[in-house]
């Protein structure tokens, strides 16, 4: 009977890249650069890693089909490297690999890097996926849709089923960013480091009603790395209190979503399942009392907050007040986007996942400067590739070894 991968896997390194527009840099040298930062963290030598795990997700602008560019760039030994790619879950998706290569028994020490050059295309947002066959599907049932416009649906869905006031709306959704803002301000890796306020949020420029200028994360280049091997060779190592793998969940949609009449267009199925597993892994009971942090996939300010629901933290048709009562905030009960999130670091798509991962990591180890959470103990991370409609969802779930 499977028991999941509950402390059975260790994180002893990662490291993370400045994100941002990184003209300075391709996607080769922003691996170099996080997995130098990972492998000094971990205290270990290239020789000892048994197999590693690439995420990136576009191989036509970026280190091309193969895993090849991740074990030439990094000089590993002749181990074998996987090239994956699932959206916008790419990064958590390599880490899913390496975690439950160690967790089976296959090998003692695995690599997980994401990465994505982006900036380098001379387009001021994502490229489109044509080029993949669920893009194709996509841009040829509606060629008119856009990123924007699609998450802007959500939101009107959203007021509509719950009945929440226009200024109402806007104004919790502005909040989310504010906060975001406010709290990448404070980290030296985030793309944007300027706070913002409410009125200047809700003043912006509309991209999509009622998505304005800052409700929309940027587009990025950026890199994250980490280690992992068995709880018993961390603590053979001197790591006496490792932060290790509580949970890791992965849903796709099925198409229930279009294909039936019982979805309202105002969350996400893949994120409402996947999370309710990802909680029986890890033993949490009450996850609004017991998480202690989270990273989410804040694409647009309100996929963060209809995420809020989704994770089971808010009640449904409630999180526009607790974002509007700061429950959410860097000194509310469940802080989240502590290190700013993607609306702060944008989305270099292959990378964003562990990035995550890694704002988790140093906060449990208390090594987040003045972000520095108190005694946090349960992080959880969550992305969301694709449209609301047809997407991915993967979550994670760390803490301190108990």
């Amino acid at each position: 009977m499977a028991t999941g991968i509950r402390d059975k896997v260790a994180i002893i390194g990662m490291g993370c890249t400045r994100f941002g527009e990184r003209w300075d840099m391709g996607a080769e040298e922003l691996m170099v650069e996080a997995y130098t930062e990972c492998l000094q963290d971990a205290g270990i030598e290239p020789k000892d890693i048994g197999a590693a795990w690439l995420g990136t997700c576009y191989e036509e602008i970026n280190v091309g089909k193969s895993a090849l560019p991740l074990s030439m760039n990094l000089r590993l030994p002749f181990i074998p490297v996987t090239r994956v790619e699932n959206y916008c879950a790419s990064g958590t998706e390599a880490f899913r690999g390496a975690v439950y290569a160690v967790a089976s028994g296959a090998y003692d020490t695995c690599l997980a890097l994401g990465v994505e050059k982006l900036k380098d295309t001379g387009f001021g947002g994502l490229p489109n996926m044509v080029a993949s066959n669920v893009g194709s599907l996509i841009w040829l049932w509606n060629p008119n849709m856009s990123a924007p416009g699609s998450f802007a649906q959500l939101a009107t869905a959203y007021a509509a089923k719950y009945r929440v006031a226009d200024q109402d709306l806007k104004r919790a959704i502005a909040q989310v960013s504010v906060k975001s803002h406010e709290n990448g301000s404070r980290n030296p890796k985030a793309h944007l480091r300027k706070p913002v306020t409410i009125e200047q949020v809700m003043a912006a420029p509309i991209i999509a009603y009622p998505l304005g200028l800052f409700d929309c994360c940027g587009v990025s280049d950026g890199s994250a790395c980490a280690i992992v091997t068995t709880v018993e060779k961390a603590m053979e190592m001197g790591k006496k209190n490792p932060v290790t793998v509580k949970a890791l969940q992965l849903a796709l949609s099925s198409g229930e979503e279009m294909g039936f009449n019982e979805w309202d267009g105002d969350h996400f199925m893949t994120t409402d399942r996947c999370s309710v597993k990802a909680y029986q892994e890890a033993g949490i009971k009450n996850p609004r009392e017991e998480i202690s942090m989270m990273e989410v996939h804040d694409c647009f300010s309100i996929t963060e907050m209809v995420t809020y629901e989704d994770l089971h933290i808010s009640e449904r048709g409630k999180a526009w007040k607790d974002s509007l009562d700061g429950f959410y905030n860097i000194d509310g009960k469940v802080p989240c986007q502590v290190d700013g999130g993607l609306k702060c670091f944008g989305h270099p798509i292959g990378a964003s996942g562990l990035r995550m991962l890694y704002e988790m990591y140093l906060q449990l180890q208390g090594r987040a400067e003045d972000r520095q959470l108190p005694n946090p103990r349960y992080g959880l991370t969550h992305n969301l590739g694709g449209v609301p409609f047809m997407n991915v969802c993967s979550i994670a779930i760390v803490g301190m070894y108990r």
